[in-house]
């Protein structure tokens, strides 16, 4: 099949949609990306990169077009509100004189914010070419979470492009089962609703690390609790700094964060501040494929969201690369990401936005023996083959697109969608 894939973010940015995108590669579909130019999480535009250059790329045999954005700065409400309209306006109108080839289905991969939807939309209406919506992000929900509106026109006025979203779409994909009521209760028919999780790439497995190994050098003796990704706010730097302030007496016991974002500065001054220097390192971001070399030499992985009703609902997808890895984890976490990880036996999960809970929890992993954690990273990987494994999911894929460019109706109504993992 001839695929685009209509996303916010795509490589070099560093999101579950490479993988899918080079695995229905792989699998001898045609795969077209129409993107933005990458500038997340540090929000400026990465080196080479620019609003007249390097429009066209290429990743792995699949073309990408990078369409010009405003970049989302420091992350302030103006600043994400002009990153999202750009987007939405620039891809809306460029879509069609940029993807003028064949086109078999559009798979729109649903990051924050939901107007991505929009250049979907305008080549649905133009080339009646069908449309799979993958729900990453619930809205007008993760607004509101933020922070960043609380206007109530604005949140209504939102709800309403998310609807017809919704209805253009046919067939509209949930990385969490628990996404299903929200996506109905804004107009996603349930006949057309699919649970579809996300994965892990390939390179996300236990391996080895040699003993004289880069990475080691780069870690402190001890207890290794390690948390990688977005340091941004929906991460709830806040608790997970309390927690280590409750723990600073454990000298042995460090706190290492593995990337970047809008609040790293302010975790930073806050580790000055709080008298963390010697438990609490930022290390910056690494490329992907290293963090397994990292993860392994962490005895916990660390997992937090913030406390907001909307967070209970999803699934972060650190958790999946960490089962991966077949890592023990500590989650402050509530709902459905807490879920995963008892009832894959992968390590100790307590509520969200508490420090004191975090704490018990991080010391109670401190305090168990190497076989138990090891146990518990067995435990991971195993979870992680029954429920999230990359070919099992790009066969299911792959199957839906082929009744969704089909335009079988009765496929869907006859309930197969209930097939998921």
């Amino acid at each position: 099949m001839n695929i685009l894939i209509i996303a916010n973010h795509f490589w070099p940015e560093n999101f579950p949609i490479n993988i899918l995108a080079r695995g229905l590669h792989d699998r001898g579909h045609q795969v077209t990306v129409l993107t933005g130019i990458p500038n997340y999480p540090a929000g400026k535009f990465y080196p080479g990169y620019g609003i007249f250059q390097r429009l066209v790329d290429d990743y792995q045999g699949i073309k990408i077009f990078h369409v010009p954005l405003i970049p989302r700065g420091s992350g302030s409400t103006l600043r994400l509100i002009l990153n999202y309209l750009s987007y939405a306006l620039c891809a809306g109108f460029l879509a069609p004189l940029w993807c003028r080839g064949a086109i078999d289905l559009i798979l729109v991969y649903e990051t924050s914010p939901v107007t991505v939807g929009i250049p979907a939309m305008v080549l649905k209406r133009l080339r009646n070419i069908p449309i799979m919506f993958w729900v990453q992000d619930l809205w007008p929900e993760s607004l509101s979470a933020t922070g960043a509106v609380t206007s109530g026109l604005v949140l209504g006025l939102t709800g309403l492009l998310v609807g017809l979203i919704y209805r253009y779409s046919d067939l509209i994909l949930a990385q969490s089962r628990a996404f299903f009521p929200s996506i109905e209760k804004h107009g996603g028919a349930a006949e057309k609703l699919v649970y579809f999780p996300n994965s892990a790439a390939d390179f996300y497995r236990p391996v080895a690390v040699e003993a004289g190994a880069a990475e080691r050098t780069l870690l402190p003796r001890g207890f290794r609790l390690i948390f990688a990704g977005n340091i941004g706010a929906a991460q709830d730097f806040d608790t997970i700094l309390s927690a280590a302030e409750l723990l600073k007496d454990h000298q042995d016991l460090h706190w290492i964060i593995l990337g970047d974002g809008r609040r790293r500065a302010w975790v930073e001054e806050q580790v000055r501040a709080r008298g963390l220097t010697g438990t609490v390192r930022l290390l910056g971001r690494y490329p992907a494929e290293a963090m397994p070399r990292f993860f392994a030499l962490a005895d916990a992985m660390l997992v937090t969201l913030k406390k907001e009703p909307i967070f209970a609902l999803t699934i972060p997808a650190k958790v999946q690369s960490y089962l991966a890895c077949g890592r023990p984890i500590v989650a402050a976490l509530d709902g459905e990401g807490s879920r995963v990880v008892q009832e894959a036996g992968a390590g100790l999960a307590g509520p969200a936005g508490d420090p004191q809970a975090l704490a018990k929890n991080v010391l109670a992993m401190y305090r168990l023996s190497k076989p138990q954690r090891q146990a518990m990273g067995v435990r991971s990987r195993d979870y992680f083959e029954a429920h999230f494994e990359r070919r099992m999911l790009l066969d299911r894929i792959e199957g839906l697109m082929q009744q969704v460019k089909k335009g079988n109706d009765n496929f869907f109504r006859a309930g197969n969608w209930h097939c998921g993992f």
